[in-house]
C-alpha cells in the first residue's frame, strides 16, 4: 500500500447533548480537532427529501491512525467539516495492520 496524500484539512465533530432548560435536550456539533486527510468520493444515489432531492455521495477519507479512545480517533456518528460541507462517518477501519492510518467511510448529503 502506498501512503496516502494527506492533502485535505478537515475538522473532526462529535455530537454532544445539550439541556435545553426544559428538561429535554439539544443536540450540537463541538469541535475535537483538526485532521489532514485524504478524501476520495464513491459512487453515489439520490433520495426524495421533503421538498427536495438529496444526492448521498459516499466517500473514502483516509487519516493518520490514533489510539482507541483518543480525542482524535474518528468513530461512527462523528462527522467532517471542511467550510461548508459536511461528511458523515459510517464506519471506521485500520487501513493497514500497524494502525498508521484510517479509513473512515462516510456520506455527504447534498441538495441536488
Amino acid at each position: 500500500m502506498s501512503p496516502p496524500v494527506l492533502g485535505r484539512k478537515l475538522v473532526l465533530e462529535a455530537p454532544e447533548r445539550v439541556a435545553d432548560g426544559a428538561g429535554g435536550y439539544a443536540e450540537t456539533w463541538v469541535a475535537r480537532g483538526t485532521l489532514w486527510a485524504e478524501v476520495t468520493p464513491r459512487t453515489g444515489g439520490e433520495r426524495s427529501g421533503e421538498e427536495t432531492a438529496l444526492a448521498r455521495v459516499p466517500h473514502r477519507i483516509v487519516v493518520r491512525g490514533a489510539p482507541e479512545g483518543a480525542p482524535s480517533r474518528p468513530v461512527a456518528g462523528q462527522r467532517f467539516r471542511e467550510g461548508g460541507r459536511l461528511f458523515f462517518i459510517r464506519a471506521v477501519a485500520e487501513a493497514d495492520r500497524r494502525g498508521r492510518y484510517l479509513t473512515c467511510f462516510a456520506e455527504e448529503e447534498v441538495a441536488s
